[in-house]
């Protein structure tokens, strides 16, 4: 097949989505596909090259300043005079049998929408985040975008949409339903190999706390993943493990937390390491005694890699997260109710009272990533659905 990967975030831009794309992306080329990336431009990268067999093509792109109505995220946007003509000039000249999107409401995905639609080319679109913010404000504002904007677009493409946890799920269907052709399950994909190649003794010297159990949280800081509910639970827990240490690895776009911990007296406890080469994730994890970032709703990439090198994971969310991929309380994962600060500390501290215990929940995660969400799982099923798509296309439309 003839493949076009679609993507605003790709590297050398970091993020769950982005690497996502380029594993999937690499993957299909590994398998004798033809790949085309279709991104922005990202910071000083080429606005053209072959990566691992895949060509990458960069459309000139501006950056919408961070707010907390862009999730306090920096997002890049295509969108200029050019762009249909310079993507239609690309799109017919490659000839793809398919197009797999990433993102919702990124104005490439638009953009090869609007292309597939007018060439009758079946496209298979990933939804990584749901338009929401704890604000009620921006929570309003997101609901209009997503009712002007995000769902007449996917009325007329009418992609296949991949839906990636429960949460996911509920959320297609309250802001979509039917503005897609169907959809697929398809858990996130992570590479287990490259997370259990870490050195625990290079985790905590760059965690930078010495001896002390660690409890590791990987991600941006965004108001959907505040660290507001770890900060909260800290005094708990300190109580019982004075010596244990909250290490948050990534950018901090949103620093309330920071502010929190300031004010519960805990500020001691936390050590905020800012964004790191993707390198050094694996040493971190091999450090942690857990990782926990209680990241709004879902389990999302960072959990995943966490319990694929072995690394106890406390949440809160549902434990039926993933459809059809069972997982239990104190077996497999820690877990407790969204917005439970009692329940998070408690967990964490049974976490941190039996290592030996805690251990077990780690291996026994380990082994689910195995088994439901390693790559070249997840990459194999995206390739049974988009051969799917192929072999029945959509009808080709002129308006």
């Amino acid at each position: 097949m003839r493949i076009v990967v679609v993507n605003n975030f790709y590297p050398p831009r970091v993020g769950g989505s982005a690497h996502l794309s380029d594993a999937l992306a690499r993957g299909y080329a590994a398998r004798g596909h033809e790949v085309l990336v279709v991104t922005a431009a990202y910071q000083d990268a080429p606005a053209e090259e072959w990566r691992d067999g895949v060509r990458v093509v960069r459309f000139p792109a501006f950056v919408l300043p961070e707010s907390r109505l862009a999730v306090s995220f920096d997002i890049s946007f295509a969108t200029r005079p050019s762009l249909r003509r310079r993507l239609a000039a690309l799109l017919d000249d490659f000839a793809p049998d398919v197009i797999h999107q990433h993102g919702q409401f990124m104005d490439l995905t638009w953009a090869t929408g609007a292309w597939a639609r007018r060439r009758g080319v079946p496209v298979l679109l990933s939804i990584h985040t749901r338009l929401e913010n704890p604000a009620a404000t921006y929570r309003h504002a997101f609901r209009f975008l997503d009712a002007t904007l995000v769902a007449p677009r996917l009325r007329r493409s009418r992609p296949s949409l991949v839906v990636m946890d429960s949460y996911m799920d509920d959320y297609i269907k309250e802001r979509y339903r039917g503005r897609y052709r169907d959809l697929v399950a398809i858990p996130v994909g992570v590479d287990p190999a490259w997370v259990r190649s870490g050195d625990a003794t290079r985790g905590r010297e760059l965690a930078g706390v010495g001896d002390a159990p660690i409890i590791l949280s990987v991600g941006h800081v965004i108001p959907v993943r505040d660290r507001l509910g770890l900060v909260e639970a800290l005094p708990a827990v300190l109580a019982r493990h004075p010596e244990a240490r909250l290490v948050v690895v990534g950018r901090v776009y949103y620093d309330l937390f920071q502010k929190r911990a300031e004010e519960l007296g805990v500020a001691h406890a936390v050590q905020s390491l800012g964004a790191v080469p993707k390198s050094d994730i694996p040493h971190l994890l091999a450090a942690a005694t857990v990782e926990s970032h209680e990241q709004g709703l879902g389990l999302g990439t960072a959990t995943l890699e966490s319990m694929a090198a072995g690394t106890p994971v406390v949440a809160w969310g549902r434990i039926d997260n993933f459809p059809g991929i069972p997982m239990i309380d104190g077996d497999d994962i820690f877990m407790c109710d969204v917005g439970d600060v009692d329940g998070l500390a408690a967990r964490l501290n049974l976490a941190l009272d039996d290592p030996e215990a805690t251990r077990q929940v780690g291996e026994s995660a380990r082994a689910i990533v195995d088994q439901h969400f390693a790559l070249d799982r997840v990459t194999e099923r995206h390739l049974e659905v988009l051969g799917g798509l192929v072999a029945h296309p959509v009808p080709q439309r002129t308006r």
